[in-house]
This record gives structure tokens, C-alpha cells and sequence, in this order.
């Protein structure tokens, strides 16, 4: 599949009835199972691709250079359309922002991810007048590529200490109107939250991040209440070091592998890298 049918394959899903997931590959191998398993779409993580070369996440830790070669990495190894966790652009003019994208092109992405948080402790978000620059520079980028570059915004209040949902809908709503295609505003715990974003930027759709803290609602209810795509961050990544864990402290604490047991086949295994 060309880097355009890959587009317009990841353009469709964001049009169609229904909520579709949007399972996040820290490397080329578990994209390729993700595909095996029947996902109809990948995105990167950021944070996962931190944590396999042995580093903490947060703003810094990767190279934009680090981040698109693992991206690349993910979009040869699988037949998928595939976004990018693409972090704050990596640089804060909106020139910069611009760059990433047509870079993140070049490597084969067909999306993207852009934050609005600064990284910086003391001042954690972007202005809103630099933030929509920012977001209006990216979407100029977009444009000029031959196939529909999907641009996915994100407002970062609730990750930084600021859950303020009516800053967070006027920012997600001039994102928008800046060229965002995506909204996205992680950190949400209610179903009222999400539904008053959904109604704010619609017709365009709404991404959501799976939160273990959220209130106790299924897929079903998200689907429900409008929104477009659930993307799972780092989860699963860190489902698989979940359980690295006991399966070592077994291992070296009561000296027995009973682990070994729920191991998947090697040869099950091979099968999907070998396909």
C-alpha cells in the first residue's frame, strides 16, 4: 500500500460511523503484531519509545532524529496507516512545528500528533496566541503535501495541573479553526467533560486517550457520546513490562518460571514476524 492509499485509508476511518482504535507501537515489532491482530491503525509513543532505550519520558528525553527514525522503523514494518507522537514539534516557533511535519512525511507517517505543552516546569503551556501559530503553521505544512496529512492538536491543560475544561475547549476550538483535522485533550476522566469537547469542535472529530483513572465507562459509552478514535498512549507498552515484572521476581525470588506457561509460542511468534 502506498504512503497516499495509507492516507486516504486513515482519512476514511476518521469519516466512517463509529469510534475506531488507534493502538500505539513502541517499535517495529509489536506494530507488527498490532497488525496481526486485526488494528486498523497505528500510532507511535513517545513514551514507550523512551522507556525501551532505557530513558524516563518526559520533554527532551528523544531527539526529533530518534523519534522519526523509530516512526519509520514502525511504517516499514507493517502495511498500516501510521501517526506520529510527535511531542511539542520539537521546538517552540512555529517554524519549527512546520518542519517536523514535512520531515515526518518524508519518513512515510501519514499523521501526527502536536502538543501544546512547553516542557518547562514553571510555565508548563504554550501562550494561546503562540499555540495557535503553531498549530496554523503545521497545518500550512500539511497541506502542501500531495496526500491528506492528518493533524491532530492537543490541548494539555489536564496532564499539567490545569484542568480547566473551558480554557481547554476555547484552545481546542482555535485549534481548529487553525487546521487542526484531530482535536485531542488527554487527561479526562468524565463522560461530561468529553461530551462538551465533542460538541465544541464538531463536525471535526475527537480523539480520546485511554485513562486507568477515568470513571468507570466502556467503549460503547465513548462511541456514545461522539467520539471519533481512542488512542492508548503508552499502555500497552507498559502492559508488556507489566508483565516482565512478576515474571522475574518469580523467577529470582521463589525460584521457580510458572510464567514461562502464559508465554506466547515461540513459534506462534516467528510465524507473525516471518509472514
Amino acid at each position: 500500500m502506498t504512503q497516499y492509499e495509507k492516507a486516504l485509508k486513515f482519512k476514511q476511518l476518521h469519516q466512517e460511523p463509529g469510534l475506531f482504535i488507534l493502538a500505539n507501537a513502541w517499535d517495529a515489532g509489536s506494530a507488527r503484531i498490532l497488525e496481526h491482530l486485526g488494528l486498523e491503525a497505528l500510532g507511535t509513543t513517545s513514551a514507550g519509545l523512551a522507556f525501551s532505550l532505557g530513558r524516563p519520558d518526559g520533554r527532551g528525553a528523544l531527539t526529533r532524529q530518534q523519534s522519526l527514525e523509530n516512526a519509520a522503523s514502525i511504517v516499514l514494518a507493517t502495511s498500516l496507516p501510521v501517526s506520529a507522537d510527535l511531542e511539542n514539534g520539537y521546538g517552540d516557533r512555529p517554524e519549527d512545528c512546520a518542519e517536523t511535519i514535512l520531515l515526518a512525511a518524508e519518513k512515510g507517517l501519514v499523521g501526527c500528533t502536536l502538543e501544546d505543552a512547553t516542557g518547562i516546569t514553571e510555565n508548563p503551556i504554550y501562550d494561546i496566541g503562540l499555540s495557535i501559530e503553531r498549530v496554523r503553521a503545521s497545518a500550512l505544512a500539511a497541506r502542501r503535501l500531495p496526500f491528506p496529512f492528518l493533524l491532530t492538536a492537543r490541548a494539555e491543560n489536564f496532564l499539567y495541573g490545569k484542568p480547566d475544561l473551558d480554557d481547554t475547549i476555547r484552545r481546542l476550538v482555535a485549534y481548529a479553526e487553525a487546521g487542526a483535522d484531530v482535536l485531542y485533550a488527554p487527561g479526562l476522566k468524565s463522560l461530561d467533560e468529553i461530551e462538551a469537547i465533542v460538541r465544541a469542535v464538531a463536525p471535526k472529530p475527537v480523539n480520546f486517550l485511554l485513562n486507568p483513572s477515568m470513571e468507570n465507562f466502556s467503549i460503547e459509552d465513548l462511541k456514545d457520546s461522539g467520539v471519533k478514535r481512542m488512542s492508548l498512549g503508552s499502555t500497552l507498552a507498559r502492559a508488556a513490562y507489566g508483565a516482565l515484572f512478576p515474571a522475574v521476581r518469580e523467577l529470582v525470588g521463589e525460584g521457580s518460571y510458572q510464567f514461562a506457561k502464559n508465554a506466547i509460542a515461540y513459534g506462534a511468534l516467528n510465524e507473525i514476524f516471518a509472514s
